[in-house]
């Protein structure tokens, strides 16, 4: 009885340990159009937004407003004008912005209550130290033109042509981003050893795991394609924390482009195309949902709601 007490003793010790070496993680990513500049406001919304989630790592897209001209083929984000350090600074957050326009970067930030280590190699992430592991997040703003669903029901977007199939619709969507996913996955790669990586942003591109025979069948989409930029973060072994909490598509569509516009607006299609995907040691999902201006297109319903996007957020453990 001695032994099997002391033997116990030790075994709860040793799961304790376990359990407390395990980290989790409030992610949160949202393209922030501007920041509030785009509509002329304060980053007070933006900043409401943010704390609402409870993130404590946040990927966000567009920290500059649009300037003039802002279109499809012409629309360079201007260094002087980003508005993550006045961010940053009312979050109490630490922060590392990318270099604007670039294959990976319109103008991109990630903020975080944990210090920051050092880019990976192509500068597409930037190392975090959470609690003594080290953790890499991405976010990104992909190109968006051409943009592919667009193509595809025929809506007017910059000089692209229409185009009817599947396998046009990949060969337009890795012309338009596939240098981007090279680079992203070269850094992924790089940092295998990192205990948990992140990749965040307004991808631009639908995930594959939407647009398929269920979401078409239900009137969700007008063909099943492998988009391949998501899929190709899948195959780096990532999960999308949406999916992986609502693995029904038809149940749970969880768009994010765009509140701006209805759903019945023939100009226009809603999608997800803001996504988090994740990866690491013995990494769990334990929740997901979408940030927006009203229930139920959101889960987390935040108003006045400052962005052309809804945002996605996700609470991650790994070890």
């Amino acid at each position: 009885m001695r032994l099997m007490f002391a033997c116990s003793l030790l075994c709860f010790g040793l799961v304790g340990s376990a359990l407390a070496e395990s980290q989790k993680a409030t992610l949160l990513t949202m393209n922030m159009w501007g920041a509030g500049a785009n509509a002329q406001k304060t980053i007070d919304e933006t900043v409401a937004v943010m704390k609402a989630s409870g993130a404590d790592i946040i990927g966000a897209q567009e920290t500059v407003p649009e300037p003039d001209p802002c279109t499809a083929e012409i629309c360079a984000a201007e260094d002087n004008k980003s508005r993550a350090a006045d961010i940053a600074k009312a979050l109490g957050f630490n922060f590392h912005e990318f270099k604007h326009n670039t294959e990976n970067h319109w103008a991109d930030v990630v903020f975080s209550k944990y210090p920051f280590g050092k880019e990976t190699p192509n500068g597409v992430g930037v190392e975090i130290d959470v609690n003594g592991k080290k953790v890499v997040a991405y976010s990104m703003n992909l190109d968006d033109g051409p943009y592919q669903p667009y193509q595809l029901l025929n809506i007017e977007y910059d000089k692209s042509p229409f185009i009817k199939t599947a396998e046009e619709a990949v060969k337009f969507a890795s012309d338009t981003r596939g240098k981007a996913l090279a680079l992203l996955v070269a850094d992924i790669q790089s940092e295998a050893d990192a205990a948990a990586q992140f990749v965040m942003g307004d991808f631009n591109e639908p995930s594959y795991l939407d647009w398929t025979d269920k979401a078409v069948a239900a009137g969700l989409q007008p063909i099943a394609v492998v988009w391949p930029t998501s899929k190709g973060v899948a195959d780096q072994g990532f999960v999308d924390t949406f999916r992986t909490i609502y693995p029904d598509v038809v149940a749970k569509p969880g768009l994010t482009w765009t509140p701006t516009t209805e759903p019945t607006d023939k100009t226009d299609h809603h999608d997800r195309i803001d996504m988090i995907l994740v990866k690491g040691k013995n990494l769990k999902v334990i929740s997901a949902g979408i940030v927006g201006e009203k229930a139920p297109e959101a889960d987390l319903v935040v108003t006045p709601w400052p962005s052309d996007h809804r945002a996605s957020m996700a609470v991650v453990e790994f070890e």
